[in-house]
C-alpha cells in the first residue's frame, strides 16, 4: 500500500480547488483497489476551500511551512512505506493501479524511487529526465514514487537515486 501526497501550492487560485478534487477522485480506485491506504493534502496557504475537501475526502490536510519540502511535509503525516507525489490536478492513466502495485511488490529494499511518465513534458523537462537517469535524481517531484523513509531523511536525496521509470504515465486534469 502506498500513502499519496497531493500538493496544491496556491490554494486561491480560479482552478486550484478544482484540480485538487480531480486529483483526489482519480485516487478512487486505487482506494478500491487495496493500493491507496491514505491521502495527505499539502497546502502551500491555508485555504478554507481545501480544508472542506479534506474533510470530506478523509484525507490528512497539512499547511506547508515556509521553505520546505511539500513532499517530506506530507511524509511526515503519511502511515504507508511507500509515498506517491502529485499536485493538484495529476490524473494518473489508465493503467496506474497495476504498475504501482506491481512495482511495490517487487521492489528490491535498496530500491527506493521511481518515476511515472509525464507524455507533455517540454524539452528543458524531457533534458532533466534523461539525465537524472544517468546521475540521478537529486529530490523528489510530483509522479515519483518514493520510499518513505528516503523522503524523511532529508529535503533531497544523498546519494542522488536513479529513477525508475514505470509504464503508468501521469496527464494533467
Amino acid at each position: 500500500m502506498l500513502s499519496a501526497v497531493t500538493y496544491i501550492a496556491r490554494p486561491e487560485g480560479p482552478d486550484a480547488i478544482d484540480q485538487l478534487a480531480d486529483t483526489l477522485s482519480a485516487l478512487v480506485a486505487g482506494v478500491a483497489a487495496g493500493l491507496v491506504g491514505d491521502a495527505v493534502i499539502v497546502a502551500g496557504t491555508a485555504h478554507d476551500g481545501v480544508a472542506t475537501v479534506a474533510e470530506a475526502t478523509g484525507a490528512t490536510l497539512v499547511v506547508l511551512p515556509r521553505a520546505a519540502s511539500p513532499w517530506m511535509a506530507g511524509a511526515r503525516v503519511a502511515r504507508r512505506d511507500w509515498v506517491l507525489c502529485l499536485e493538484a490536478g495529476d490524473v494518473p492513466a489508465e493503467g496506474w493501479i497495476r504498475a504501482l502495485d506491481r512495482f511495490i511488490g517487487t521492489a528490491r529494499s535498496g530500491t527506493a524511487l521511481a518515476r511515472l511518465r509525464r507524455p507533455h513534458a517540454g524539452l528543458p523537462q524531457r533534458l532533466i529526465a534523461r539525465g537524472e537517469g544517468v546521475i540521478g535524481a537529486g529530490r523528489a517531484r510530483a509522479g515519483d514514487l518514493v520510499r518513505r523513509d528516503t523522503l524523511l531523511a532529508g529535503p533531497g536525496f544523498s546519494p542522488r537515486l536513479k529513477p525508475r521509470r514505470l509504464g503508468a504515465r501521469i496527464e494533467r486534469g
